[in-house]
């Protein structure tokens, strides 16, 4: 597997497949989805299709006898949003599949859309389908050395980017990326954005990482109105490169914050975007805590068990927490994020968990060790309570 390392969702990959007709690994362009899946398909009897391959688009002019002269494997199919047409064939396969006692284990798309974006083109596949999200690479991925951390930390989570030379050579890796993007990728999926636009709108979203923001003031910074915005906002977040975190909507007797907040979901894309290019200038940087909030965010949402709900809580008069999960057990997590290795919590924490009736408190710091801190906080490390995370789901 690419450079040797290893993916934690490989296992839940490898059980999906197993158990049902057809499987969607959605992530980010160059994430690692095609290696993943070339990886678990290497002892499958498999067919790798690529959708933006005029030699293996011409093979599929006429799908269904194609796909059906390959019905004895698992066709992979990367990039399927480019063929959304592919997913009314694909169901008509399934279902003749089953008919004749095959049950699993047909398809695997590859996606580098949201969930959402994709459903309103898969809805004929409902009940013969699952879908799994493949993130960046995470602290549990990695050696434990506080150096790698680091490392990831500036450079972000894909896979080339974390393993360049350099610090230089990953930001012009994510530099191009970023074009590649703006530039190739978002015009030929259909959006009519224009590229500097829309790249000042990302750097906007990094320089307020985290933040609830001003729809209004955005608009008359790119000089379009507010629902372009969330025009542009929506297309940033289908296509993974933005995480939108809800509020925390439950009834509690106090006037809170009603707005999304947005993350830069890869670190390293947010430090390029900021012309961050190393972890010194990142210490120096204003952003240092909000970037370390969305890092530390990334790497626990990565694990979080299926069903898992990540909210923020935010009250008006300014009482927060960072990360508030609503865990499948109906078990209610409250996570602080400090970057230091001495975080400092509100005096007011204690009862700001109880306003969300949490029945498990964290504050996730820049540290090593695990400790109590009265009234059943506990501080650990990132990669200790994405090993909590695991152990409970």
């Amino acid at each position: 597997m690419q450079g040797m390392l290893n993916r934690h969702i490989t296992e839940n990959l490898q059980a999906a497949i197993a158990q049902v007709p057809a499987v969607a690994l959605l992530g980010a362009r160059q994430i690692g989805k095609t290696t993943l899946a070339r990886f678990v398909a290497q002892d499958i009897n498999s067919i790798y299709l690529d959708l933006e391959a005029p030699e293996d688009l011409l093979k599929l002019s006429d799908p269904a006898s194609f796909l059906s002269l390959h019905a004895d494997k698992l066709v992979i199919l990367d990039e399927i949003q480019r063929s959304p047409d592919l997913f009314p064939v694909l169901r008509g396969l399934i279902d003749k599949n089953r008919e004749q006692g095959r049950r699993a284990g047909q398809f695997l798309l590859l996606g580098s859309a949201s969930m959402d974006l994709l459903r309103q083109s898969s809805e004929s596949l409902a009940g013969r389908i699952s879908y799994i999200e493949m993130g960046g690479l995470n602290v549990v991925e990695i050696d434990g050395s506080d150096e790698s951390r680091q490392k990831l930390w500036l450079r972000g989570g894909f896979p080339d980017s974390y393993l360049a030379a350099d610090d230089a050579a990953a930001m012009d890796w994510l530099e191009n990326l970023i074009r590649t993007y703006l530039e190739r990728d978002i015009p030929q999926w259909g959006f009519r954005v224009p590229a500097a636009r829309l790249r000042r709108l990302w750097t906007m979203l990094a320089h307020l990482q985290g933040e609830t923001i001003n729809y209004s003031k955005l608009a008359t910074n790119l000089e379009v109105d507010a629902k372009t915005v969330t025009h542009y906002l929506d297309i940033l977040t289908d296509l993974l490169l933005v995480r939108r975190v809800e509020p925390w909507y439950a009834n509690v007797k106090k006037r809170l914050v009603k707005s999304p907040r947005y993350y830069v979901r890869d670190s390293g894309i947010l430090h390029r975007l900021l012309g961050i290019n190393s972890h010194s200038h990142l210490l120096s940087n204003p952003v240092l805590g909000k970037s370390w909030e969305g890092f530390v965010m990334e790497n626990i949402l990565s694990v979080l068990p299926r069903r898992a709900e990540p909210y923020f809580y935010r009250t008006a008069a300014g009482a927060e927490i960072d990360l508030v999960l609503k865990m499948p057990s109906s078990e209610i997590w409250a996570i602080e994020i400090k970057h230091g290795v001495a975080p400092k919590l509100s005096k007011h924490f204690t009862q700001i968990c109880d306003d969300v009736g949490a029945t498990r408190k964290f504050v996730v710091y820049g540290g090593n060790d695990e400790f109590p801190v009265g009234n059943d906080v506990m501080i650990l490390s990132l990669a200790r309570i994405m090993e909590t995370l695991r152990m409970d789901s």
